[in-house]
């Protein structure tokens, strides 16, 4: 994977002053932050005819390809679905089995909004010199709650265990992206750069308008109030489902799903919240979770909000 990002990182000539990189650990909001971000730049007066396509489309996942078996189409995007047709669009002429979607976050037109689940670490030293990053957090029980869920649902995954494993899992820190609190603890260490903005999931679900004008400032977007109350409203979980529905995005079939667990569970878009992990953790999960939260993120001066 790093040589292919190379490619994207070349020098970092392929990244712009305009970019706008969304970095969170899995499960922490990522799809609402790129939505958020993604409207605020290019479809302010929700007007905008490409706000209808696929999420994706608009806003690359950087390191998806890792994701897939190369040597295998099996697990590509069905040339029927949104990403498929988004790639044709975008990259005539392109294999897609040299990174659909690493070609497409160099191909999408600017100002470019790219997500990524990797950590600082991985990326480019001087990214923040050149770009702008986002970075969302969230309470780590619900995280272990929606990655779960992730897991189970998707294909590329896999994951069949039971919950108390993948709990374990967890404060082991053996997951797909590695430990969170380490993930958390590269961006705290970096939270007084003008290029970074750090956001908490809870904070946007208690006051959504309050922390759109906050990234406002940050984005250089000068929306009004009124704007950033539509956006807000636009960005909602409930209209963001029946959007993502809409635009293409079919789980059920899609062959990244497993569509058993989806229907006994939910999908990709479950139910958004904060303090679900009080439906799942026991009181013993609940405590083993309380230990590793205090022994690896006592220190980074995060006030977690285990619900809202």
């Amino acid at each position: 994977m790093g040589i292919v990002l190379d490619r994207f990182f070349p020098g970092n000539e392929n990244t712009k002053s305009t970019d706008v990189f969304v970095m969170t650990y899995p499960k922490c909001g990522t799809t609402w932050t790129q939505e958020i971000v993604w409207t605020m730049r290019n479809n302010p007066n929700l007007d905008n005819p490409a706000g209808k396509k696929f999420i994706f489309v608009r806003s690359p996942f950087l390191e998806m390809d890792m994701l897939f078996h190369k040597p295998s189409l099996k697990m590509m995007p069905s040339w029927n679905d949104p990403l498929a047709r988004a790639f044709l669009q975008l990259c005539p002429f392109k294999n897609p089995l040299n990174g659909f979607m690493l070609q497409m976050s160099e191909a999408i037109p600017e100002p470019r909004t790219i997500k990524t689940h990797l950590p600082f670490s991985l990326l480019p030293p001087s990214l923040l010199d050149v770009s702008k990053v986002i970075y969302m957090a969230r309470n780590p029980k619900d995280v272990i709650i929606s990655y779960h869920h992730h897991c189970r649902i998707n294909a590329m995954h896999d994951f069949v265990s039971s919950f108390e494993d993948f709990v374990q899992y967890f404060v082991d820190d053996d997951l797909l992206y590695g430990p969170y609190w380490l993930h958390l603890k590269e961006a705290m260490e970096r939270k007084d750069h003008p290029n970074l903005h750090i956001v908490f999931f809870e904070d946007m679900k208690t006051n959504p308008v309050g922390e759109l004008s906050r990234l406002n400032i940050f984005l250089g977007t000068n929306l009004t109030e009124p704007q950033l109350e539509n956006i807000a409203k636009y960005t909602s979980f409930s209209e963001m489902k029946v959007r993502m529905e809409a635009s293409g995005f079919n789980e059920d079939v899609l062959p990244t799903f497993k569509k058993d667990v989806i229907r006994d569970e939910g999908g990709f878009f479950r139910k958004g919240e904060s303090g679900t992990w009080k439906e799942k953790l026991t009181p013993e999960l609940d405590e083993k979770v309380d230990r590793w939260i205090q022994e690896h993120t006592s220190d980074l001066g995060v006030d977690f909000r285990f619900g809202v």
